[in-house]
């Protein structure tokens, strides 16, 4: 069973019927099209809209219409095209959640196409990363993070995305392309491995983003705590954590 990205909804039938047009196309006795349509409504919380107008659904209500579709044929596997992408971020993020839960009960295979590496890493029991048609790496979610097998991969999973210089830095590395990622560098004032001018700051709350330009390397992203002591202007070291490092 198939979930667009575009929804894909009948829009001069109700929800009810959307949700029920597959078994209405079988022939399936009414009593039972009634009874499973209520099943699915219930179990994506869309009871009390059965006879609305896809029109005036929200974005998410006519997702989870669009899922309900796919649901009550009791298909084996679900193929999801971007399903999510039409969304705003808290629902985007609400929805990833009603359809892990979905996954627990209903344990049906779900294939999932995404851009968004977000929802890959928290939907996920297995990626397949993709790049031009050919397959890159096959592995959980933290596999791919902790040992990316390409740096387009490295480059993929991980947000901000990690930190990749080839040239000679990689050169110096021994190897073709280096990587570490913002959140396994650490910042001082005294010593360190690469010395840097703070160009810019984002301060989200628990994390704090910077921005640094080292000459030897050109821009280096710096994931560290909120409340973080350094600010734009400021020149630092910044040490890669021992291990963390990536030579491709």
């Amino acid at each position: 069973a198939m979930v667009f990205q575009s929804y894909a909804l009948y829009p001069h039938m109700t929800v009810a019927e959307n949700i029920g047009f597959g078994l209405s196309l079988a022939r399936r006795p009414k009593a039972e099209i009634a009874a499973k349509v209520a099943a699915t409504a219930e179990t994506l919380q869309l009871t009390q809209l059965l006879e609305r107008k896809p029109k005036a659904l929200s974005g998410g209500q006519r997702q989870r219409v669009a899922i309900g579709r796919a649901i009550i044929r009791d298909p084996k596997v679900f193929l999801f095209d971007e399903p999510l992408s039409n969304l705003d971020a808290s629902l985007r993020a609400q929805m990833r959640l009603e359809i892990a839960d979905l996954h627990a009960r209903l344990k049906s295979t779900m294939i999932y196409v995404t851009h968004d590496q977000v929802e890959a890493m928290t939907m996920a029991d297995k990626i397949v990363v993709l790049n031009g048609g050919a397959v890159e790496q096959i592995g959980s979610p933290m596999e791919l993070y902790r040992n990316p097998a390409t740096p387009f991969v490295a480059g993929f999973i991980g947000s901000p995305k990690m930190n990749l210089y080839g040239g000679e830095t990689a050169r110096r590395m021994n190897c073709t392309t280096y990587g570490i990622r913002p959140e396994h560098i650490r910042l001082s004032e005294g010593v360190g491995q690469w010395q840097g001018r703070i160009r810019h700051l984002e301060r989200l709350g628990a994390d704090a983003i910077l921005y640094l330009d080292v000459p030897e390397l050109g821009e280096m992203v710096v994931r560290t705590e909120g409340e973080t002591p350094f600010a734009p202007g400021m020149t630092v070291w910044a040490n890669p954590i021992e291990g963390a490092e990536h030579r491709f």
